[in-house]
Order: C-alpha cells, then sequence, then structure tokens
C-alpha cells in the first residue's frame, strides 16, 4: 500500500485476481495468529485475500483498482493509508496487514497507526535477507534494485514499532495458489507468465528489458534442463521456507 499520489497499484495490480488468489495453508497461519479477535481491521487490504468470515472485518486500502477486484469480502472498505487511520484508539480486537508493509510510505508510522487502533497485531512479511537466497533473484537480479524490495522492512523495523510477542515462519506450500514473490518455487515455468509477472511488485516494477533478458535466461535454463540439475531437487519437498514471516504483537 501506497499514499494516494503514488498509485502503485493502479498500475501494476490489474491481474490480482487472477494470479493473487487466497492459499489455504498461509490462510490457516494468518487467521491462528488473529486468535478469538472479533473485530479485525485489514490494512493494505487489496482485494481483500485473508480477510476471516464470520468476524467484523473492516478493509482499508488506496487503491480504486485493488478495491474493484474484491470479491466474496467484506464489504466495509475505506480508501485510506496506513499511515492515517480514520479510526479511534483501540477500536478492533486486531489489526492484520498482509505482504503490504514493503510499500507503505513510511512504515514505522503505518505500524505505530495499527497498534493505536488494535489491541492485537498480526503482520505478515518477508525477511528481506532471506528472500534475496531465493533461486529466481538469478535470472532477475535488478528486481533487488526495486525500491520496494531495496528497503524492505524485515523483523528488525517491525519491533521498533509494535511491542512483538512472537515471529512464526510461514512455509509456502509446493502447490500454493496465491501467486506472491516466491509463491512457485517448485514450478519455474510459472515465473513466466505474463500474468504471473505482472501480480508480482518485484516483477512488474523491473525495467522492461531487465523483464526480457531474465525470462529468457530462465526459459533457456529450463528448455537445457540447467534449472533442473541446479534446483531439480526443490520439486521434492512439499514446502519450502522462503523468507516469509508473521509477527505477532499484543
Amino acid at each position: 500500500m501506497v499514499s494516494s499520489d503514488q498509485p502503485l497499484y493502479e498500475r501494476i495490480g490489474r491481474s490480482y485476481a487472477k494470479t493473487r488468489q487466497e492459499d489455504p495453508s498461509v490462510a490457516k497461519d494468518i487467521h491462528a495468529c488473529l486468535d478469538h479477535s472479533r473485530s479485525v481491521l485489514n490494512v493494505g487490504a487489496g482485494t481483500g485475500n485473508y480477510e476471516p468470515h464470520g468476524r467484523f472485518v473492516v478493509a482499508v486500502e488506496p487503491s480504486p483498482e485493488m478495491l474493484k477486484q474484491r470479491q466474496d469480502r467484506s464489504r466495509r472498505v475505506v480508501r485510506g493509508v496506513a499511515e492515517a487511520l480514520p479510526f479511534p484508539d483501540a477500536a478492533f480486537d486486531a489489526a492484520m496487514a498482509v505482504l503490504t508493509i514493503h510499500h507503505w510510505t513510511d512504515c514505522l508510522a503505518g505500524l505505530r497507526e495499527l497498534r493505536r487502533v488494535s489491541l492485537r497485531q498480526v503482520v505478515f512479511f518477508f525477511e528481506p535477507l532471506r528472500v534475496h537466497e531465493f533461486w529466481a533473484l538469478e535470472y532477475f537480479p535488478e528486481s533487488i534494485d526495486v525500491p520496494s524490495e531495496q528497503n524492505a522492512p524485515g523483523e528488525d523495523v517491525i519491533r521498533q514499532a509494535l511491542p512483538v510477542r512472537e515471529i512464526r515462519p510461514v512455509l509456502v506450500p509446493r502447490d500454493c495458489v496465491d501467486g506472491f514473490g516466491a509463491a512457485f518455487w517448485a514450478r519455474p515455468e510459472a515465473y513466466l507468465d505474463p500474468d504471473v509477472q505482472a501480480g508480482m511488485s518485484w516483477l512488474a516494477l523491473l525495467p522492461e528489458d531487465a523483464l526480457k533478458r531474465g525470462s529468457e535466461r530462465l526459459a533457456d535454463d529450463l528448455a537445457s534442463g540447467a534449472w533442473e540439475r541446479r534446483f531439480g531437487h526443490l520439486r521434492r519437498l512439499d514446502s519450502y521456507d522462503a523468507g516469509y514471516r508473521i509477527a505477532i504483537a499484543d
């Protein structure tokens, strides 16, 4: 989620409804962290993935492109940004933020707002140094310089703003249906799909020539068997630790 004068997802989010479906395994992990919270604020809500059913949920999202793709999710939607939430103190039992804090204009300010308006905070994020070990970055090395990836906040930043009591790893299943960054760790062919690329900010924001070069290198290695020789062992795993984490604070 970015400020209203930086409509990032107006440009890169048009394929979200197609490629970014809620994954059941990841949803189970997130919902377990929400515990018995009855009222939940989803900040940087996007299309509404991972919003729990059967609870009072309010979504905050600045992008009309994201909001118009919401289906079967809470109708309580507010256009806004994390850094200035329009709610009173302790208005919600819990606030959740799912793979969004690396897009916020001021991450610390946004996290402090989460703390102000809720009794519990659940933040699904990626640990940058761990994610930077992902094999796909060998094909798209320029993605490390994408602003949202270059300065992505990890556990150390979250702890500056929230009273974190636990960090839980989120293993990505081999058949993950949510096309976030490392979702296709064992299915490299997916990273050649233009719709998949458009739904991942670390690829969608690359210069066109960098995306083309990386795609061609990956396609060549898949055709020659080079990818299989180096990374084929991943196909035999059921899940993979790609650096995704959930921070729980209260």
